[in-house]
């Protein structure tokens, strides 16, 4: 990353309407910001979605988001993850393919360490499900290439809630 440029999180209630998200997401191409993640879901009331964003910038282009997105009618609230403490999480998924028993053994090893789910199970392969922060499914799908080879990679976005407890981060 160049000098100054770091991930930044951010989470928007916006209205639960058609072409909301392209809208969003429209801004963001239009301007030339990248979006590292997405995801969006509706909330305890259903006329209102709420979005995490992740994206890598500088401090000055980052302002320049959030004022942006601030503009757009939709937008109901923007919450600047930067300086919050916030639970995050993502979902993984991780099929291994031609797996031996030896393999398979390994694997539920490899599952009950990251306190993984084994989802479903084949004559010689597996499906693994993780959710734990995007760091840490970044580690694992590292170590299920290197371990295992050919293995197939599902990843939801990061979704995040500001934290009740600070000494609990």
């Amino acid at each position: 990353m160049n000098k100054g440029m770091k991930k930044r999180w951010i989470s928007l209630y916006v209205e639960n309407q058609v072409g909301v998200l392209s809208k969003i997401s429209g801004l963001f191409s239009a301007k030339s910001y990248n979006l590292d993640s997405l995801t969006v879901g509706t909330t305890e009331d259903p006329t209102v979605s709420r979005m995490t964003i992740a994206t890598v910038s500088d401090d000055e282009t980052f302002e320049q988001i959030k004022k942006q997105l601030n503009r757009m009618v939709e937008v109901i609230k923007v919450i600047d993850f930067t300086d919050v403490f916030v639970r995050m999480k993502e979902i993984l998924y991780i099929k291994v393919f031609n797996c031996s028993a030896a393999d398979k053994v390994e694997l539920f090893q490899i599952a009950e360490t990251f306190k993984a789910k084994v989802i479903d199970y084949g004559k010689d392969s597996l499906l693994l499900e993780f959710v734990q922060t995007a760091t840490k499914n970044d580690a694992v799908v590292k170590l299920m290439k290197e371990e295992f080879g050919k293995i197939e990679v599902v990843r939801g976005g990061s979704v995040g809630i500001e934290s009740i407890n600070v000494m609990e981060r």
